[in-house]
C-alpha cells in the first residue's frame, strides 16, 4: 500500500518471505485497492506531505506544471502511492516505467515524445536507468527537449525534439547512486522514513476496512509491531493474519489471534523471520557473538552471501541486534536478550570488548 539489486538467487529467496518489502504479483494486485487517492488520505510522512502539498497547489495556482519530484526511500514506504497521488492532485494522467526497463537513450525518446502536456511520468528505480538514457533526460527536465540522433557516424544527425510540459516523479531506494547532475534537476527532493507503530497501526486500521476484515486496537497493535515500519509488510501480514482468523478464530482479529497467526509464519515480536533469526542464532551460538566474518556467516546458515549482507543484515542492523566492524558481523548485547541467550562471561575478543557486556 503506502509503498537492490540482487542477483537471480537473492530474488528467488526474497519471494518466499513474509516480511520481504518488496511487491510481489499478490501485493500489486491488493495495493492497488488499498491505495489513499489523495494526500489527506495518505498515512505517515508528515513532512513530505507538507512540503510536497504546497508545491502541488503553488503549481496549480499558477496553471503551470509541478516541479520534478525525487522521491527516495526504502521499498514498501509509499513512493508509488505518491506518485500517483500527485498525478491525481494535478488532474494529470500518469505513466508507469522503470530504470531497468530503459537501457537505451531510444527507448527514453520514444516514452517522452509520446507524452501528454501535464502528464506524470513515473520512472521507478531510476538509478538503475542506463547512463545515455540519464544524458538525454537531462535536457528534457530542463529545456522539456530532446536530441534524437539519426544515422551513424560522420553522417549523423542530430534532430531537436521539442517535448510539452511534464512532471517527472523518480523513486530510487538508492539515491546516493543518482549522479549529481541528475539529483539537481529536481525541484523537490522527499526521503521517505520508516513508519512508527501508531502509524502502522492507522494503516491497518485502513485496509482493514477496506478488506472488510473485523480488528480491534490490539490487534492492529500486535501486527504493526511485526511489520518493520513497512506499511506494504503490515498489509501483507494483516492478510495472512486475516485467513488465519477465517479459519482458526471466529474472523474477528484481536492480540491473540494475530500473535498465534504470526507464529504459524514464523514472525516474532520484533518482525524477525527464520532466516534472520538463523544468521543471529549462528553468530551467538556457533561464533560467540563474533565477530565472524561474512562468508563464514553465509556458510553457517546455509545461504549464499548476498542473501545474508542484503536481505538479513540491514534489517537486523537497524534494529541494532548486529553490527557490521572492520573485523566482521558482531551481535549486540540486544541480541542476546532477544534470544534468551546469556553471552559468554569472558574478556578478550569478540563481542564483549566492543560493547562492553
Amino acid at each position: 500500500m503506502n509503498w537492490d539489486d540482487t542477483g537471480p538467487d537473492t530474488d528467488e529467496r526474497l519471494d518466499e518471505r513474509l516480511v520481504d518489502a518488496g511487491a510481489d504479483g499478490e501485493d500489486t494486485a491488493v495495493e492497488a485497492a488499498l491505495r489513499p487517492k489523495d494526500l489527506d488520505e495518505f498515512v505517515g510522512q508528515e513532512k513530505v506531505r507538507e512540503q510536497l502539498d504546497l508545491v502541488l497547489k503553488a503549481a496549480l495556482a499558477r496553471g503551470a506544471t509541478a516541479d520534478h519530484v525525487l522521491l527516495s526511500g526504502a521499498p514498501g514506504l509509499g513512493k508509488t502511492t505518491l506518485s500517483m497521488i500527485i498525478a491525481a492532485e494535478m488532474g494529470a494522467p500518469i505513466r508507469i516505467t522503470s530504470g531497468p526497463a530503459i537501457q537505451h537513450a531510444g527507448d527514453l525518446a520514444a516514452i517522452l515524445s509520446s507524452l501528454q502536456e501535464g502528464e506524470v511520468l513515473f520512472l521507478d528505480e531510476i538509478h538503475r536507468m542506463s547512463r545515455p538514457a540519464e544524458e538525454m533526460l537531462y535536457m528534457a527536465m530542463e529545456d522539456f527537449r530532446v536530441d534524437v540522433i539519426v544515422g551513424k557516424g560522420p553522417g549523423a544527425t542530430a534532430i531537436p525534439l521539442e517535448l510539452p510540459p511534464f512532471t517527472l516523479v523518480g523513486a530510487t531506494t538508492r539515491a546516493g547512486l543518482l549522479p549529481p547532475p541528475l539529483r539537481d534537476r529536481f525541484g523537490f527532493t522527499g526521503h521517505m522514513e520508516f513508519y512508527a507503530p501508531a502509524e502502522l497501526e492507522r494503516v491497518i486500521h485502513r485496509s482493514a476496512r477496506l478488506l472488510d476484515v473485523a480488528i480491534d486496537a490490539e490487534g492492529a497493535a500486535e501486527i504493526a509491531g511485526r511489520s518493520r515500519g513497512t506499511p506494504r509488510i503490515a498489509n501483507r501480514l494483516l492478510r495472512r493474519v486475516r485467513d488465519y482468523a477465517q479459519v482458526k478464530a471466529d474472523g474477528r482479529i484481536d492480540r491473540g489471534v494475530a500473535s498465534a497467526a504470526l507464529g504459524v509464519y514464523e514472525v516474532d515480536g520484533r518482525g524477525l523471520d527464520r532466516l534472520d533469526r538463523a544468521v543471529l542464532g549462528a553468530l551467538l551460538k556457533l561464533f560467540g557473538g563474533g565477530p565472524v566474518g561474512l562468508s563464514t556467516l553465509a556458510v553457517a546458515v546455509g545461504e549464499e552471501r548476498e542473501t545474508v549482507e542484503e536481505v538479513a543484515e540491514p534489517f537486523l542492523v537497524r534494529e541494532g541486534l548486529l553490527a557490521r566492524t572492520p573485523r566482521g558481523r558482531v551481535a549486540t548485547p540486544a541480541a542476546w536478550a532477544h534470544l534468551g541467550l546469556v553471552p559468554p562471561q569472558y574478556g578478550g575478543k569478540g563481542q564483549q570488548g566492543l560493547f562492553g557486556a
